[in-house]
């Protein structure tokens, strides 16, 4: 199975041990403002792993558990998925991370982001990669135009997963292309 590296964290497979300290991370109110539903139950959360696992035994890639090398702790989870059919256009890969709170401001979005972003022009041998997230999600915003995501006006769109008239159902959409060809 997938496992990729950086001087600081290790991506892999989700494992048991990491479905409390994730559920703890999709209980947080503050970590979850941006994201909908809010709050995920322990349950959602253990569905939420299954399913990154299935979709990494059947692609090959997805989305992978954060551990930092120091200490083994899980500070969350980030990697390439498929996008869903909320997002217009036929899009072949997206990036997405979810970290925890302590571990915010410390440059691992980042480190996270590139890493996958190098497995994706490196390995899977993609074109381009997208970003999307709410339009009021300035933090994430920012980290996507920080590793070179450009965000593509004309492709704002409206989250069909997100109730009409919720604040986080206007959506803005990145994209990068691969750097060399």
């Amino acid at each position: 199975m997938l496992t990729l590296e950086t001087s600081r964290l290790i991506f892999r497979p989700w494992q048991d041990r990491d479905r409390a300290p994730f559920a703890a991370i999709n209980a947080d109110p503050e970590t979850r403002q941006y994201y909908y539903p809010s709050l995920l139950t322990p349950a959602e959360t253990a569905a939420m792993i299954d399913e990154a696992n299935e979709q990494l035994a059947s692609e090959g890639f997805g989305f992978l558990a954060v551990e930092r090398k120091a200490d083994g702790a899980l500070i969350g989870g980030a990697g390439l998925s498929r996008p869903g059919p909320e997002v217009p256009g036929n899009f072949p890969l997206e990036i997405g991370w979810i970290l925890g709170r302590p571990h915010w401001r410390q440059g691992y979005a980042t480190e996270v982001s590139l890493r996958c972003l190098d497995f994706a022009w490196k390995e899977l041998q993609a074109n381009e990669v997208i970003g999307y997230t709410s339009t009021i999600n300035t933090p994430s915003r920012r980290a996507m135009e920080k590793i070179g995501m450009v965000h593509v006006e004309d492709a704002d769109f409206e989250d069909t997963t997100v109730p009409v008239g919720h604040v986080l159902r206007p959506h803005v959409l990145y994209r990068i292309e691969r750097p060399f060809r």
